[in-house]
């Protein structure tokens, strides 16, 4: 079963070559500009993240024009396109546009919206060299006016020489209010686009490590995950969770849980 791939990048829809998830998917849809793609979300909501340029969207005949605006994930934050359960759509490109698109099973029938930058929450996660800054798009804290059946959906950047998604977690059991089923997904950008990081993958049937270069993704339906980047260069991901509900709640890994515990001192001293 792969967990990480190289995600194509020809224009049009491209899709996950292999897919371990029974809930996530992702697809990448590359325009140019004044093209257009058209399609259906069936039994599953999307949210469509712009990760460049702009796009006018129209849902079920209601148009969502001029959306987005940053030139690329590394500058600016995002703009977004909730896509409901048994919707038709056609999105327009302005610009070359770069969408990631999450999607997990839906019934929840709702009218489409958009996210813009003024409603993402953003932050530092971990201290040290173990910091990393982040962007929660549609998450359940917060955000009572933003309803998803299922997507939980945020952008993560880790500096130069940084880890992220430390100590490991983990959300594959679901045991409220300790650990939470989730499964997720990480999409990858790298700046310089001809940099790397490394990711590692683990749990009772797998210990594995990947290099992570643009345009790739990490897929864990569970088990551990953690990422760093190499000197020089920082890494991007577009994460998105799905489970049976979006309570998130995730489990350490036990031998490594200490590291977590010394971010307060870390940041009283000024790390």
């Amino acid at each position: 079963m792969s967990y990480f791939e190289s995600v194509p990048s020809q224009a049009g829809l491209n899709r996950v070559p292999a897919n371990p998830f029974k809930l996530l998917d992702f697809n990448y849809l590359i325009l140019s500009d004044g093209e257009t793609f058209s399609g259906t979300t069936s039994a599953r909501e999307y949210l469509a993240v712009l990760l460049s340029s702009k796009g006018t969207f129209v849902v079920d005949g209601q148009t969502f024009a001029n959306v987005g605006g940053r030139p690329n994930v590394f500058n600016g934050k995002p703009h977004s396109v909730y896509l409901p359960c048994g919707a038709n759509y056609t999105i327009t490109a302005q610009g070359r546009l770069e969408i990631g698109l999450v999607s997990a099973p839906s019934d929840l029938k709702i009218a489409p919206y958009v996210i813009g930058p003024e409603k993402i929450t953003t932050g530092v996660w971990g201290a040290a060299n173990f910091s990393r800054n982040y962007h929660q798009i549609l998450t359940q804290a917060g955000q009572p006016d933003l309803p998803a059946a299922r997507l939980i959906v945020g952008e993560t950047y880790t500096p130069s020489g940084n880890w992220s998604t430390y100590p490991p977690h983990r959300h594959e059991k679901e045991d409220l209010p300790r650990e939470a089923f989730h499964e997720e997904l990480y999409f990858f950008k790298v700046s310089p686009a001809d940099g790397f990081g490394l990711t590692r993958y683990y749990n009772d049937e797998i210990d594995t490590g990947y290099v992570v270069r643009d345009n790739t993704i990490l897929m864990a339906p569970k088990g551990y995950h953690t990422v760093v980047s190499a000197p020089g260069y920082t890494t991007y991901y577009l994460w998105a969770l799905a489970g049976n509900h979006r309570v998130q709640a995730t489990a350490d890994d036990p031998t490594l849980s200490w590291v977590g515990r010394t971010v307060p001192m870390l940041k009283a001293l000024g790390h």
